[in-house]
């Protein structure tokens, strides 16, 4: 199983409410349920009940400890390189060229009014 999957599964689990947990993992919520409903197709069995609450059924409680137990036997996930600050100007992607005196518009091209 997917170490990805299982941490945004226990997320829920222990929220037990998807809003909370996506943005407790910081992911939009319909990752967090794309997620979720991969996990339940792998299984074979649904892993929480959406009728009224949220809640976990008796296969999702299995899987819960399961995955814990998982996450903690993992590897600590790699931190994403920060970028520097700084660095090139990107050019603009206009048409054309400058005019050739400066305040004069550029020919076929109406003025703005003020």
């Amino acid at each position: 199983m997917n170490i990805t999957l299982l941490r945004r599964f226990v997320a829920a689990a222990e929220e037990l409410h998807f809003p909370r947990a996506a943005d407790a993992l910081g992911i939009p919520l319909a990752s967090l349920y794309s997620s979720i409903e991969k996990l339940e197709t792998e299984i074979g069995q649904p892993l929480f009940t959406r009728q009224g609450e949220t809640r976990l059924t008796k296969v999702g409680e299995l899987l819960l400890d399961e995955a814990r137990r998982e996450i903690a036997a993992a590897p600590a996930p790699e931190e994403k390189p920060v970028a520097k600050a700084g660095g090139k100007a990107k050019a603009s992607k206009g048409k054309g060229r400058a005019p050739i005196v400066k305040g004069q518009p550029k020919p076929y091209k109406k003025r703005q009014g003020r």
